[in-house]
């Protein structure tokens, strides 16, 4: 058996990159007293896998994490666990048992969605984005670490709507092309005619070819 984990990272905590959330994952786990797995060898590191990095500044309200289990434990056990160990700022949020056949999340991600909150221009934004939806092509400049190049932004955009004071963008994640908050605000503000705003964003899920959240597969 393996254990599905979804869990938030807000607030001061969006400022933490993918490698120290890593590292605090693993403490905790360690901390917890968990029946987590280690890899075999002569420097054994404790198995964990996230479904996709989360962009540094980028809230996550529902981030999947998954570990391989050494013994039996509830979710409820694993779940109350964990969040004693964890730091402020992160929480578990459900704990999901999955049999070992079922696919890892990371494979099962096509999409993720995402709350952008503009601190500027938000209603010239909002009024902009259902023609910008319509709109056949999305060319952009793609830099390499090599080259530029021109790509279409518009195959990585799936939906583009206006709830309150938010924008909510489903975005591709996929091997051939990931799209990016920052780069659809690059593109909608130059549509719009606005310089590029501040924004609060959050990824609020992680969806899997059938645009369902991946604890639920």
């Amino acid at each position: 058996m393996k254990m599905l984990v979804v869990f938030e990272k807000m607030g001061i905590n969006r400022f933490i990159g993918h490698l120290d959330l890593q590292r605090a994952m693993q403490r905790a786990l360690r901390r917890s007293g968990l029946p987590v797995c280690y890899s075999q060898g002569f420097n054994p590191h404790l198995l964990l896998s996230f479904a996709s990095p989360l962009s540094v500044g980028v809230q996550g309200e529902n981030e999947v994490m998954e570990l391989p289990l050494a013994a039996e434990i509830s979710e409820t056990e694993f779940l109350e666990k964990l969040n004693q160990s964890l730091p402020e700022g992160l929480k578990a949020k459900k704990a999901k048992l999955l049999e070992d056949e079922v696919a890892p999340a990371m494979a099962r991600l096509a999409a993720a969605v995402y709350r952008i909150t503009p601190c500027e221009g938000a209603q010239t934004l909002f009024d902009a984005a259902p023609k910008f939806l319509k709109l056949e092509s999305l060319p952009y400049t793609k830099k390499t670490k090599t080259r530029e190049r021109t790509d279409d932004f518009r195959p990585l955009l799936y939906n583009l709507t206006v709830k309150g004071d938010d924008l909510i963008a489903v975005l591709a994640v996929k091997e051939s092309g990931t799209g990016k908050p920052e780069q659809l605000m690059n593109l909608l503000c130059d549509f719009a005619g606005l310089p590029l705003p501040r924004c609060l964003v959050t990824r609020t899920a992680l969806l899997d070819e059938r645009f369902k959240p991946l604890e639920e597969p």
